[in-house]
């Protein structure tokens, strides 16, 4: 008996009648929809919405520009011999490779190793992180060559 009732009801007997929608009206309406729709979230989660860090990589390079604020005494060393700072190296990150075959991975921490290019030089740069960002959250400079 259901079945019969939603066949009389799904029967459309004019194909152009009121309730029926071509396609090209259904792509405006959707259209529409998308626009007021993208429009809203913007509005609601603006910079948020535009600057997610998707790919492992993009995900590891926006941590380490965020967090890396300390290095070992012997890396500061080197730092200061070829006129650097941490802010250029920070600032670098946003063109660097992280190479994940040569990083490693432990109990509790993350070693990544990065090149980059900071004032035409190419330096690699070995950077440790814990992986748990409750306990700390700043990467440390490990070594530079």
């Amino acid at each position: 008996m259901l079945l019969l009732l939603f066949r009389i009801r799904s029967f459309d007997p004019e194909p152009n009648g009121p309730n029926s929608m071509d396609l090209r009206r259904r792509l405006t309406l959707y259209l529409f929809g998308l626009i007021i729709g993208g429009g809203i979230a913007y509005w609601t989660y603006g910079e948020r919405l535009t600057n997610g860090a998707w790919l492992p990589e993009a995900k590891v390079k926006s941590r380490l520009r965020s967090t890396l604020l300390a290095t070992t005494p012997a890396v500061e060393e080197q730092l200061g011999a070829r006129s650097l700072d941490l802010a250029a190296i920070r600032a670098s990150m946003e063109d660097a490779d992280v190479d994940f075959g040569a990083s490693r991975r432990t109990d509790d921490s993350l070693i990544y190793s990065v090149t980059t290019k900071v004032n035409g030089t190419e330096l690699h740069l070995v950077i440790g992180a814990l992986r748990d960002f409750d306990k700390d959250t700043t990467a440390t400079l490990l070594g530079l060559r």
